[in-house]
């Protein structure tokens, strides 16, 4: 008897790539035993009713697109209720999601690899009452990923991002935040967060520190503090860079729980979507929550190089 599959895709992702390779990736999922229902993505938010009313009528759910189609699903599923297994083909612009799990290169073999049956469970994020699948970020170019057209990403890729995110700079907006985990409770005026469980945040590897574990139900919290002065930013700046830890204004540490309150609301990107302003966030780490089909989580060479923010300094202000 077959197994019930649906394929849920962003037809616009990385430049349409997807178009070029569907009969192929079509046929693998055939032969290795799916009878597949096909969805081409046609607006936002596509993806997330179409995995809340497949939930319970399919074995396993895949999609293709970017870091945003798969929140999309992840969402419906948790809003569903349901555990069933997701497979993921990354076709997006920066996929950090699927480079933080050494996804195969190519969209044929990640179309293999979940015929191959194989599931990890990794951790995700509640974010008040929404999921995110890997990142939860507020403040400078968070809202970057989210208003960058999609047609400037598939021809500039990242530099698109760059593009629309140096604007920014001369413009820096702080938040006043309390900030409070398991065991710590502090404030300060920040330009930048991010909770993030994953090893890539914006097609940039290791930002989140090294030895990052996405099982392991414990987020990695980046804070970056308001420089006072143009020569403090160009530490903050020249830190991230150069991959150099020369600054005392970016926090880094670990934690399975985080609540923010600010004064003002304050943008949240999810998953490089739009989350919402609120004032108050409470961040839970749901522990290996999310079955996806994966052959290995291994790290390429070079995955362990140093890092600017070194988890394990833990520089937190007393």
């Amino acid at each position: 008897m077959s197994r019930k599959m649906l394929f849920v895709f962003n037809p616009k992702a990385g430049k349409g790539k997807i178009k070029m390779k569907l009969v192929e990736i079509l046929d693998i999922f055939t032969k290795g035993g799916y009878e597949i229902i096909v969805y081409p993505t046609q607006k936002p938010q596509d993806a997330y009713y179409k995995a809340m009313e497949y939930a319970d009528r399919v074995d396993t759910i895949v999609c293709s697109g970017g870091d945003g189609t798969l929140d999309e699903v992840v969402n419906g599923l948790m809003e569903a209720k349901s555990r069933i297994p997701v497979g993921y083909i990354p076709a997006g612009s920066t996929n950090d999601f699927a480079n933080s799990l050494f996804f195969p290169k190519t969209m044929t073999e990640a179309a293999e690899m979940i015929v191959g049956g194989n599931i990890y469970h990794c951790d995700i994020g509640k974010f008040n009452h929404q999921t995110f699948a890997y990142i939860a970020a507020f403040g400078l170019f968070t809202d970057v990923a989210y208003e960058t057209d999609q047609d400037l990403k598939n021809i500039l890729g990242h530099v698109a991002y760059l593009l629309e995110g140096v604007k920014r700079l001369l413009d820096i907006k702080s938040y006043h935040m309390k900030v409070e985990t398991e065991d710590k409770v502090f404030e300060e005026d920040f330009i930048y967060g991010m909770i993030t469980n994953s090893r890539s945040v914006g097609g940039f590897k290791h930002l989140t520190g090294k030895n990052v574990d996405m099982d392991d139900g414990l987020f990695e919290v980046t804070l970056i503090a308001r420089p006072k002065n143009p020569i403090e930013l160009q530490e903050v700046l020249s830190s991230i860079v150069m991959a150099e830890d020369t600054t005392s204004l970016i926090y880094s540490f670990k934690a399975s729980h985080v609540r923010i309150t600010s004064d003002e609301p304050v943008s949240w990107t999810l998953d490089g979507e739009y989350g919402g302003s609120p004032t108050e966030v409470e961040i839970e780490n749901r522990h290996r929550a999310l079955g996806i089909y994966l052959t290995s989580t291994k790290q390429e060479e070079g995955a362990g190089l140093p890092n600017v923010f070194d988890l394990d300094k833990r520089k937190i202000k007393p």
